[in-house]
């Protein structure tokens, strides 16, 4: 017995909707029935045929193992092959999906508190875009009366070893001799993974912070506790550098030999450079500094969210701009274009990934016999910060930019000066007379609101985006 399900309806029903990033929801409410839907809805946007296989991975969180469950179900029943990769790193499974032509599902909520999850979706092409969300959230599935969850297979290690074997052959052997790594390993579903490519790769690992309970690290508002921990480990330790990243391992967190923790868009800039790509895509929270050191023959700015920034590299290679590259904010790198250097090849990989930009950085460090903290010290000194508030509704966050937006007042008022310049690409971005920087959005993945800010030096932009929140908070 089988009943007719509209994933619009579900969506409204559960709250479980898409983000920026796959769909996303509360732990409570990704039943069973709502994974198993959005499964369907899924292989049927992309004409999963009889016989295919699909790749299902999952992150450290208490309840992907169950959500998975309900996915494999989902696509038994469709008459298709699970592949279960296990726990690995979103690009990992997304490298393996490319690289097998497969489809693919990523059960993870990234950053997000543990009572949050989600699933990421990927065609054998790549990730979803914005109109195979939209076919999604008007699809119509049929889901059986019994049967909606099922036994998570054997787990096949191959997206795993095809993941470290990609930057096994591009880095050079002993690249990282001599140089002592601290891992924040966490809850970080590479935490062993990444301390196998590392050590490979001749550095020494330490073990720093693992634990069996799921911490939400977010790369992009660190908070004073890590902060604080990161200064403390380098100053007992030693480290040439402290790395660590957000759950499912799309985002890097990349300490320098000082403890402090590098800002993701100057980890992108870094990266980009470093492999000497010529074109860029990055959403328009960003430094500016990508375009003010001259880098690049051209820099594209996107809306906030990786569908956006692949959709910019796409443009760029369909218009010949040779090497291209993404980044995001939170330190995501994304790799447009195949690349080669003394002949070991680096496949692309055009969805958020946190290995390449640590890997990069230190190799670029250690080549050039320089500690991590002097790699930006060339770049124009644009500094950023990022900040939110939690529990702050979506609609109180449009409601509150719609103002501000219609308002030179308002904005006066909240950010003590002037704008000469506003930008609606994603959220309200607002250039004001001395050129700082304010940037808010609402969080696409969780109830929060999000203040990115830019100023001459970094003490100044963190005061900007704290004291943003801050008066946002006291008049709410």
């Amino acid at each position: 017995m089988h009943k007719s399900q509209s994933i619009q309806s579900l969506m409204q029903s559960s709250g479980v909707r898409f983000g920026t990033s796959g769909a996303r929801g509360l732990v409570a409410d990704m039943s069973a029935e709502v994974c198993f839907a959005y499964t369907s809805a899924f292989l049927k946007v992309i004409a999963a045929t009889a016989g295919t296989r699909v790749a299902l991975g999952i992150d450290l969180r208490p309840s992907s193992p169950r959500i998975a469950a309900a996915c494999a179900a989902a696509i038994t029943h469709a008459g298709l092959e699970v592949d279960y990769c296990g726990p690995l790193p979103t690009p990992a499974l997304a490298f393996y999906a490319q690289e097998k032509r497969l489809p693919a599902l990523m059960v993870t909520g990234s950053h997000i508190p543990f009572d949050r999850n989600g699933i990421k979706f990927y065609r054998p092409t790549g990730e979803i875009t914005k109109a195979d969300e939209a076919g999604i959230a008007a699809a119509i599935v049929a889901l059986p009366g019994a049967g909606l969850t099922t036994a998570l297979p054997e787990i096949d290690p191959t997206a795993r070893r095809l993941y470290v074997e990609r930057y096994l052959r591009f880095f050079p052997k002993n690249v990282l001799v001599g140089m002592r790594l601290g891992f924040y390993e966490h809850s970080s579903v590479a935490r062993d993974l990444l301390r196998e490519i590392l050590e490979a790769l001749g550095a020494e690992v330490i073990s720093l912070g693992r634990t069996e309970s799921f911490v939400p690290i977010d790369t992009e508002a660190v908070s004073d506790a890590d902060t604080r921990q990161a200064r403390r480990w380098a100053a007992e330790h030693g480290f040439d550098a402290i790395l660590s990243t957000d759950g499912d391992a799309d985002r890097p967190l990349i300490g320098d030999e000082q403890g402090n923790w590098l800002r993701g868009d100057i980890v992108g800039l870094l990266t980009a450079r470093t492999l000497s790509t010529s074109a860029l895509a990055t959403p328009v929270s960003s430094n500016t500094a990508i375009e003010k050191c001259g880098a690049f023959s051209r820099v594209l700015r996107t809306r906030i969210g990786s569908p956006y920034v692949i959709e910019a590299m796409e443009r760029l290679l369909a218009e010949g701009e040779g090497k291209v590259a993404g980044f995001e904010a939170n330190g995501g790198f994304l790799l447009g274009s195949d690349l080669e250097k003394d002949g070991r090849p680096l496949p692309a990989l055009p969805t958020r990934d946190a290995v390449l930009p640590m890997l990069a950085l230190l190799a670029s460090a250690r080549e050039r016999g320089i500690p991590l903290s002097r790699l930006p010290l060339d770049l124009p000194s644009r500094f950023t910060a990022s900040d939110r508030l939690q529990a702050f509704p979506g609609e109180a966050s449009r409601e509150l930019l719609n103002k501000l937006a219609q308002s030179p007042s308002a904005i006066a008022e909240l950010l003590g000066g002037e704008a000469v310049e506003l930008n609606q690409t994603d959220g309200l971005r607002m250039t004001l007379v001395n050129g700082e920087i304010v940037h808010l959005r609402p969080s696409g993945n969780a109830p929060e609101l999000r203040c990115y800010a830019e100023a001459d030096s970094q003490e100044r932009a963190e005061a900007l985006a704290r004291e943003c929140l801050a008066r946002i908070a006291q008049s709410m």
